[in-house]
């Protein structure tokens, strides 16, 4: 178990940490949420870092780390409905899309293709938790109006690197060979 896998884990175990948080009406519970998702979504990119840097990728890793970070993102996609912060549909658009690209995934893996995380699929990811973390801060200065924006750009990099994903191997899908 090296670093980068140990990553991976914390990012899972911060999860539930994560919804207690939200689901406890604790003074500062936003800022609090806001805080223990940076520390979670923070642990993605760390071990990424370590992983290549050190040459320590591996199939756990290769597994669990997306996994990780969908369910993350879930998590709190679905907390942020259940506070009436998010209209439904986004969620289901975002959530969607993860499900999609993990199946495509899981496809080509099954066929020994890689797919590796898009230049887009990055953005994604950096927008969404951008958004995610202004959602749950409900007092920062014009937080609807940033909330509303950050989101829209959120929804539009999902959409954009999902069809991407997609595009790309469009072929290998159209002949069975994923």
């Amino acid at each position: 178990m090296n670093l980068p896998n140990r990553l991976t884990l914390a990012r899972i175990f911060l999860v539930p940490v994560f919804l207690l948080v939200v689901t406890t009406k604790l003074p500062y519970g936003d800022l609090l949420a806001a805080a223990v998702f940076i520390l979670a979504a923070s642990t993605d990119g760390l071990d990424g870092y370590f992983a290549r840097k050190n040459k320590m990728v591996t199939r756990f890793g290769k597994v669990m780390d997306p996994l990780a970070d969908k369910l993350l993102v879930t998590a709190a996609l679905v907390s942020l409905v259940g506070l009436q912060r998010l209209s439904p549909w986004v969620a289901v658009i975002i959530i969607g899309r993860e499900f999609a690209v993990s199946g495509l995934r899981t496809m080509a893996a099954s066929e020994g293709t890689v797919i590796a995380a898009s230049k887009l699929g990055k953005y994604k990811t950096v927008s969404q938790i951008i958004a995610i973390v202004v959602m749950f801060i409900p007092q920062l200065p014009y937080y609807s109006v940033l909330g509303n924006l950050a989101m829209t750009v959120a929804v539009v990099f999902t959409i954009w690197s999902g069809i991407d994903y997609f595009a790309k191997n469009w072929q290998a899908i159209k002949k069975g060979g994923l």
